[in-house]
């Protein structure tokens, strides 16, 4: 009851017209978490899904267009902790494809990062959820899946260098655009603030290219203690630290 009253009054006071474009999260400290309460890992990565549909609601209901989530790096994918968060990933794609708040709120769904290389039984859910949600516009939520800031650079280094070898991009013509346009995420606009949860201080190369005006929320709280109120909490350091 206090936890939702603490978050009545921060959405009160934030400033709709310094609300965030773009919003994009990291989710760390989940094994930390586990250890430090002798709790199994698959109860903290059920919880990270649980606060995963908190924010979306809370997106929506202020009226943030975009929000990216680094949910699956490419590191975690070849941990042996990548089976436990599989399944739990394999049922959460399950659950948001029916999702009210996506449904009501035109919510599309897409993914940056190598999703494609990943399992089959992962990849039928993901793709049945971008499909559904394709012809959505009112909202964006971007979940970054087998993702790697560094690659999703490269990557659009090789597509460049493939227009130029196909005499199809002329290299005189490159700029800091044309990297834009070919990367994952060249639909978005850069985030305005990322939010960095657990005891690590860097952003684990979320939205590499874009976050070099980017500003950045350390919070002290790992992912699975990290409640709506921290996720105001986060908004409100961006709304005091823009102009």
């Amino acid at each position: 009851m206090l936890d939702k009253l603490i978050v009545l009054k921060k959405k009160i006071l934030l400033k709709k017209e310094k609300m965030p474009r773009h919003l994009s999260l990291t989710i760390g400290g989940n094994i930390i978490w586990s250890e430090k309460h002798n709790i199994p890992l698959e109860e903290a990565y059920k919880k990270v899904f649980i606060r995963i549909e908190e924010f979306l609601s809370l997106q929506v209901n202020l009226n943030i267009p975009v929000m990216t989530v680094f949910l699956l790096s490419e590191e975690l994918r070849d941990s042996e902790n990548f089976t436990i968060f599989k399944e739990l990933l394999i049922k959460f794609f399950n659950r948001i494809k029916d999702s009210k708040v996506i449904h009501n709120n035109m919510v599309k769904v897409s993914i940056l990062g190598k999703w494609y290389d990943l399992p089959y039984r992962l990849i039928e859910p993901i793709k049945n959820t971008i499909d559904i949600t394709k012809d959505y516009d009112n909202f964006f939520l971007n979940l970054c899946i087998n993702y790697d800031g560094q690659e999703e650079i490269t990557d659009a280094a090789k597509l460049i260098a493939r227009k130029v070898k196909a005499e199809k991009l002329d290299p005189d013509s490159i700029t800091k655009e044309t990297i834009k346009d070919n990367l994952y995420s060249s639909y978005f606009i850069p985030a305005d603030v990322i939010i960095v949860t657990g005891r690590r201080k860097f952003t684990a190369g979320l939205l590499l290219w874009d976050s070099s005006r980017t500003i950045i929320y350390f919070s002290e709280k790992v992912f699975p203690e990290f409640t709506s109120v921290d996720f105001l909490s986060g908004i409100e350091y961006y709304q005091k630290s823009v102009k």
